[in-house]
């Protein structure tokens, strides 16, 4: 009789709170189709728009996203918890008028979150309580790498260079917003004007002058009500794929890619031009750059990792200026990580293929201990 080996039981979240809920859940799809299924057995569990913890079906199919229909977790009678026991993590279901019953004990936990409540710290820090191993970033480096404004003042610290920008706070713009708008005239037209914790491009505006600030402003504040903006930054979009090092090694950094949007309607990566509309956008990987400052931005990628205490896994987005200036946009601890994602793209370019690039995030989580470190 041959002997069945155990395999590792992976709960994957995603869906959450956020307004990238859809995205979160096609990464989810594209996690659930590669996984090496003779190694991991995966647990699906999804977040409702209102919080909920529901078991999701493992059938990735369901979770692609298109303009007409998005995916989304529904709620259900049927609500899934993490609990800890005797020094191991349990998944437990509960219902109405029934006694809970358990799914059994998690391994890991892989949280394909992004956005508020999930890529912010917030699973990170129900996680570190459960005592429980789980993929990318922990409490501080997914805060700091969620919120724009220190995110800027820990790249600023590590020597970084970070364009000008100014943060509005929600009391500041409600109690004098034309000091706001002078603040934003002085760094001088365009601007992008974005929500400080948010991702995806989501409630992000380009504005090309001071008739159009109050708007852009309006549409951010619906998504976050701390604001940063941006003076707009001349240069070529260059992003590099981050990969903590085992044991005490140093950051890993694949090769750079390039974003270029086609035009049309899109003056800059939005929302549609990432994940609507196939030919807004060409990401080119590797990017056409002279050696020289292909070895510059994977040195900077990995100063920015370190500059926020970056763990498992992050994309970091620079501006390339004609200058042969990397002037850094943003870290992202939980990149979109779908087959076509950058990041995973990235990575397959410098030689680690999406199944194998899972692999070695769960392997990462595994190793690293829990608790303080």
């Amino acid at each position: 009789m041959t002997e069945t080996k155990n395999k590792t039981r992976v709960a994957l979240l995603f869906g959450g709170r956020s307004s990238e809920h859809a995205v979160s859940c096609v990464t989810a799809a594209g996690v659930m189709s590669a996984i090496d299924t003779d190694k991991y057995e995966v647990v699906p569990v999804g977040i409702t728009r209102e919080g909920q913890w529901v078991l999701s079906r493992g059938d990735w199919h369901q979770w692609a996203l298109n303009a007409g229909h998005p995916p989304e977790v529904q709620a259900s009678e049927s609500t899934v918890r993490l609990a800890e026991s005797n020094g191991a993590a349990h998944l437990v279901v509960t219902e109405p008028n029934q006694v809970p019953r358990e799914l059994g004990d998690v391994d890991v936990v892989f949280p394909l979150l992004h956005g508020a409540f999930g890529e912010d710290g917030t699973v990170q820090g129900l996680l570190e309580l459960a005592d429980v191993h789980y993929v990318g970033a922990g409490v501080l480096a997914s805060a700091v790498g969620m919120d724009k404004h220190f995110m800027k003042v820990a790249f600023e610290a590590a020597g970084l260079a970070v364009g000008p920008y100014v943060t509005v706070t929600d009391k500041e713009w409600r109690r004098d917003p034309e000091a706001v708008r002078d603040a934003v005239g002085r760094l001088g037209f365009p601007v992008f004007v974005k929500p400080c914790r948010a991702g995806s491009s989501v409630g992000i505006s380009k504005v090309d002058g001071p008739e159009g600030l109050d708007a852009a402003i309006a549409e951010a504040r619906r998504h976050d009500l701390r604001l940063v903006i941006e003076t707009a930054i001349t240069g070529r979009e260059i992003e590099c794929g981050v990969l903590e090092g085992r044991g005490c090694d140093a950051p890993r950094t694949s090769l750079p890619g390039e974003i270029v949007v086609q035009g049309g309607q899109h003056t800059f990566y939005d929302f549609e031009a990432k994940y609507i509309e196939n030919d807004a956008a060409s990401l080119s990987c590797p990017a056409d750059l002279p050696q020289a400052a292909i070895d510059r931005v994977r040195e900077l990628a990995g100063t920015a990792f370190d500059a926020v205490s970056g763990e498992g896994l992050s994309r970091v987005d620079f501006f390339y200026t004609p200058e042969g200036e990397f002037i850094i946009n943003e870290i992202n601890t939980m990149p979109g990580f779908t087959p076509i994602s950058m990041y995973p793209a990235m990575w397959a370019a410098t030689g680690i293929g999406y199944s194998d690039l899972i692999d070695e995030l769960i392997q990462l989580a595994l190793a690293r201990p829990t608790g303080l470190r």
